[in-house]
């Protein structure tokens, strides 16, 4: 085997380092509060640079956490598809390809960083954000007619609802977003269910993904469909 810092640790620590790798790639995002025991996340974080040099040395992934020292989050990111026979639909990862989809997402970054200065949070809180549905839809309805006054019929406050519930499942699939439990024989209605913003949300730049899309605001519809990723 080649030579690894972090090989050096399983002599002592052989459970912990396989536990913490399993973890990192068993879903997109390794949370602190996925620890329960309270173990694992602070030896990922104190063997960070050990970590680190081998998912970029055997995998050329990049290792990477939401703040330091005090993360919250870590994820393993690649930038690269070996098996290219694997289609996109087959790829298990976050992508969304179509325009409305991908405005959708940028406009729940903007909501979020709205949110953050009318809350007054950051990411140094202990607590995550939380807000409600019906919020985040007035925010978008009004946004995508920001954006597209001219397409009024086609971002009615039912339409953008719609876009709104084939997104937010993926969000929640890749654990950007959980909706909070109602308590016990408390009847919620959709407007009314809280969602929580998980600490990964701080990985994304609303800026910089908008880009691409927004600059293509007066192209052609069908292309921009095929053109955009998230």
């Amino acid at each position: 085997m080649a030579d690894s810092k972090l090989h050096d640790l399983l002599p002592r620590q052989g459970e912990r380092v396989r536990a913490v790798l399993n973890i990192l790639i068993e879903s997109a995002y390794f949370y602190q509060t996925d620890d329960r025991n309270g173990e694992l996340f602070p030896f990922l974080l104190r063997y960070r640079r050990e970590f680190t040099e081998f998912f970029k040395e055997f995998y050329d992934w990049d290792l990477t956490f939401d703040q330091l020292p005090k993360a919250k989050c870590a994820r393993v990111f690649k930038r690269r598809w070996y098996n290219q026979a694997l289609s996109e639909s087959q790829r298990q990862w976050f992508h969304f390809t179509r325009r409305d989809e991908c405005l959708a997402f940028m406009l729940l970054l903007e909501f979020f960083e709205q949110q953050l200065d009318e809350q007054n949070m950051s990411v140094e809180d202990p607590e995550n954000l939380r807000f409600y549905f019906g919020d985040l839809l007035v925010y978008t309805h009004r946004r995508l007619g920001e954006l597209y006054p001219a397409q009024a019929d086609s971002y009615s406050m039912e339409a953008v609802r719609k876009i709104l519930r084939d997104v937010v499942p993926a969000l929640e699939q890749f654990r950007l977003l959980v909706k909070v439990k109602a308590e016990t024989g408390e009847q919620v209605g959709a407007d009314q269910a809280i969602y929580e913003a998980l600490p990964a949300i701080y990985h994304y730049n609303g800026t910089r993904l908008s880009y691409p899309i927004f600059r293509e605001l007066a192209g052609d519809e069908e292309t921009i469909n095929e053109r955009s990723s998230c």
